[in-house]
């Protein structure tokens, strides 16, 4: 998946005593109280905290409480034991993945009515990567929280020296392996590009790009088979083996997100990175373009959500809180403070869009990517987990050389149909 917001909190927080029960709860002066569980840290618990502290000096009988849940990654397990305790947040900042297991649990609201039936809240003017990311069998249990995908970020100074072209929109797979090949030299410890090879999702997520890029699909239409084991899997398959294998162009991080140092130092030449990666790159004069194309440009986007949990209906308080925080206005005023994508459509056509950009140059390549190439998203079905797991193994495999590209993928399709099969 895409890179977590660390754990560890340094930014400004509003703490609640305790979890307020769900759907905001009410003292004797009438007063409701909405938590939001979060895993901000830096710009984005400064900004997030800012809002917070706007909206409850409008809004003194519906105050919000924000309490950091101790870093994204664990907010999953976390909320599944808040439902044991009693003591659930109002809101829950959730990873896209988790949607599923969320989902079949009584705690967690389904808000297709209230998305459908409140005036002003315009779903469609959210992405439609990120109302995918939403959706469990046609009910939306999440508002979009964050939105991101890769794109193909590289070093113009490394590309200057070696006299290689800056890369173009209309780049092929022949044009991206050979500027990597180009730009490496094993022997000094320089790699064309970076490949995150630990086996989890963040593997999985750069493979299934490649994989649509090809024209392929990781199931088939119904979900019932898998359908990744295609020519289009195998030549996305075999591209990796022969840039790491091959060529040895590809520096193969292990999941410790070294491979920023490395760029920053002058080491990789190109990354498929996301926007929260650019304000780490101080030190290099970068340049952001689509992902090369086999068939089309398609990317992978990583949307996030807020969830409600708890009984609730229109009027709950928690919900009016949530329509306010991902409003055009007031997500755009979020965005601008800390550098995350818009999440709406009509943000890009307000007045302080040209501001977010000037501040964020490098965000323009990833806004067009989510209107032109997000366009598709990863299945939100129970056994999705379990399928990245056997997929990011295959990946792995064949990156350190020790599976060919076909036997990885006869081997990850055999077991992916036992699971969709329930075996």
């Amino acid at each position: 998946m895409r890179h977590p917001i660390v754990a560890g909190l340094t930014g400004l927080v509003l703490a609640a005593a305790a979890a307020a029960c769900s759907g905001g709860s009410s003292s004797g002066s009438g007063t409701s109280t909405i938590t939001l569980w979060h895993g901000y840290t830096d710009a984005e618990a400064k900004a997030i905290t800012s809002l917070a502290q706007k909206w409850n000096g409008e809004h003194p009988k519906q105050q919000v409480h924000l309490i950091f849940n101790g870093g994204n990654d664990g907010a999953l397990q976390k909320t599944l034991a808040s439902f044991v305790s009693g003591k659930t947040p109002n809101i829950g900042y959730e990873y896209g993945s988790s949607i599923t297991t969320l989902a079949q649990r009584h705690q967690t609201q389904d808000l297709t009515s209230l998305v459908n039936s409140t005036a002003g809240f315009n779903w469609n003017d959210f992405f439609p990567a990120e109302r995918q990311a939403t959706t469990v069998n046609g009910k939306i249990y999440g508002v979009p929280a964050l939105v991101d995908n890769l794109a193909l970020v590289y070093n113009k100074k490394l590309f200057d020296a070696k006299h290689i072209p800056y890369p173009t929109a209309n780049w092929t797979w022949d044009d991206f392996r050979n500027a990597a090949r180009k730009l490496a030299d094993p022997a000094a410890k320089k790699y064309g590009w970076s490949f995150t090879n630990d086996g989890t999702e963040d593997t999985v997520w750069r493979y299934l790009a490649l994989l649509w890029q090809a024209g392929g699909d990781l199931l088939s239409p119904d979900g019932h088979k898998s359908a990744f084991d295609s020519p289009a899997g195998l030549q996305a398959m075999q591209l990796l083996h022969d840039m790491a294998v091959t060529d040895k162009s590809v520096y193969l991080d292990t999941g410790d997100q070294q491979y920023q140092q490395l760029f920053n130092s002058g080491r990789i030449g190109m990354l498929w990175t996301g926007p929260w990666d650019l304000g780490s790159f101080d030190q290099v004069q970068y340049g952001v373009q689509f992902l090369p194309g086999k068939v089309t440009h398609a990317t992978i986007s990583g949307p996030d959500n807020y969830m409600l949990f708890g009984a609730g209906g229109k009027k709950q308080p928690a919900w009016a809180f949530l329509q306010w925080l991902v409003s055009p206005q007031v997500h755009l005023e979020f965005a601008t403070a800390t550098g995350d994508l818009p999440i709406r459509q009509s943000e890009t056509k307000l007045p302080g869009y040209s501001a977010f950009l000037a501040k964020y140059p490098g965000n323009k390549v990833f806004m067009d990517n989510l209107t032109t190439n997000a366009t598709k998203a990863r299945p939100n079905i129970p056994q999705y987990p379990k399928i990245s797991q056997v997929l990011g193994v295959a990946v792995q495999s064949v990156l350190l050389g020790k599976a060919q590209p076909q036997a990885a993928l006869d081997s990850a399709r055999d077991q992916i149909d036992q699971i969709l099969a329930g075996a």
